[in-house]
């Protein structure tokens, strides 16, 4: 029957990739689980207590049970609420296009994972999920709608893995990771000197690419004591040369599209990460828990977009990323046998340098996480999770001047955007886990 259940419920989960929001710094998604949201992600090479260690350390897997299977579902409402300030228009005049409305919403990130004792030391598992995404939108006549009105990339990512305990102390891991990334960017057209301003105005330029790519990571976990774990994961690099296509819409899409629409590419390589975690139990009741994660965002400084048609990039989108840091604390109080209590915070730091390199597509600013949980041990065999964070996320200014004369650039002159976001993530999640 429990086979039965599973069969059915990671296509499931397959099909559920499509909806995706930023919520650690940058565009990475750290929901790769929902037994972790309440603690903040503390610990995650550490813990090991269902197979989502596949994602976050595969050496975990030696610590599960013979067979287990855990699928999970977090719902993330970011909100990035513009305040204008002195914004001015690809004509290079003062802006009085209309405020933007929220430009976050809800959205899901699910997860599934199995993890198989072929041997008493050697462990298999395939793990699914979404490790990058973002999704920003806004009105069509809003103020920066020449640098963006919509921004969403998508991830579905395939780790398969294998573990190997070495003794009682040393257990190592590694996985292979396949990835599709897909990405789509709208703007309102801007600066053709062979089109009047009038026409721009209302049409979009729209590029839609995606890319399928490889990666691998590796762990190492270490019962330090029976009650001190310390656990080491890496996960590398990913490149992704995206290709579709750039066409236009709207009033002006026959002119446009003769100079840039069709075939179009961009490439992105999205950044590696290195995890030190440590989970320490105390006592009966209580279990510290603790996490410092590096991010290698510098890999992207720059994206730009190539149009086939026009034999050139069209586009260079101006990230200037910088690599960062997050730190996570969590507890776990064991309230009794059936119940399990989780407490966190976490500080992470934005891979976005200064205002005038922030871009409206990725408002981002450092954030506070604060986060509750409970584990419910439904039988022997099965346990429920269920998180709740808070992320404060730092008034965020922005200025970023795209104002150009250099109106032979089919995409030049995209206005100035000046002001401030207003901004906090809420997720909820839920994590099923069990051994079979």
């Amino acid at each position: 029957m429990k086979m039965k259940q599973i069969a059915r419920l990671v296509p499931s989960a397959m099909f559920a990739l499509a909806g995706s929001q930023a919520s650690a710094a940058g565009f990475q998604l750290l929901e790769q689980n929902a037994s972790g949201l309440g603690n903040a992600y503390a610990g995650t090479a550490a813990v090991a207590e269902d197979a989502s260690t596949i994602f976050f350390n595969p050496a975990g897997m030696t610590q599960l049970q013979a067979r287990e299977f855990s699928v999970g579902l977090d719902f993330v409402r970011p909100s990035f609420e513009f305040s204008n300030n002195g914004s001015q228009s690809f004509t290079n005049t003062p802006s009085t296009g209309a405020s933007a409305d929220d430009a976050g919403d809800w959205a899901f990130i699910p997860n599934a994972y199995l993890s198989w004792a072929l041997t008493e030391r050697l462990y298999v598992g395939v793990g699914m999920g979404a490790p990058f995404g973002l999704k920003t939108e806004y009105n069509d006549d809003w103020v920066g709608a020449a640098q963006a009105t919509m921004f969403d990339i998508k991830t579905i990512n395939i780790n398969p893995s294998i573990a190997y305990k070495l003794n009682d102390v040393v257990s190592l891991g590694f996985g292979l990771n396949w990835q599709r990334m897909e990405a789509q960017y709208e703007r309102v057209a801007t600066a053709m000197p062979q089109l009047p301003f009038a026409a721009l105005r209302n049409t979009k330029l729209v590029l839609d690419a995606d890319d399928d790519s490889w990666g691998w990571n590796v762990g190492a976990l270490f019962n330090i004591s029976p009650s001190t774990k310390v656990g080491l994961s890496y996960r590398s690099k990913i490149k992704h040369e995206l290709e579709g296509s750039l066409k236009a819409e709207g009033q002006a899409q026959a002119g446009v599209n003769a100079l840039v629409g069709g075939d179009a590419s961009a490439e992105v390589e999205l950044p590696d990460t290195f995890t030190l975690s440590v989970a320490q139990q105390l006592n009966e009741r209580w279990e510290m828990l603790g996490d410092l994660s590096w991010t290698g965002w510098s890999s992207i400084q720059e994206v730009e977009i190539y149009s086939d048609k026009a034999g050139s990039v069209v586009q260079t989108l101006d990230t200037k990323f910088r690599d960062t840091w997050r730190l996570a604390l969590g507890a776990n109080y064991k309230l009794n046998d059936a119940w399990k209590l989780k407490f966190g915070v976490a500080y992470d730091q934005t891979p976005v340098q200064n205002q005038s390199d922030r871009l409206v597509s990725l408002p981002d600013a450092n954030r506070t996480w604060f986060s509750l949980g409970a584990q419910w041990n439904l039988d022997p065999q099965s346990r429920l999770d269920l998180g709740f964070a808070y992320l404060m996320v730092n008034d965020t200014k922005i200025n970023n001047d795209q104002l150009s004369s250099n109106f032979a650039t089919p995409t030049a002159n995209r206005g100035k955007v000046t002001g401030e976001y207003s901004s906090s993530v809420i997720i909820l999640g839920a994590q099923y886990s069990m051994s079979f």
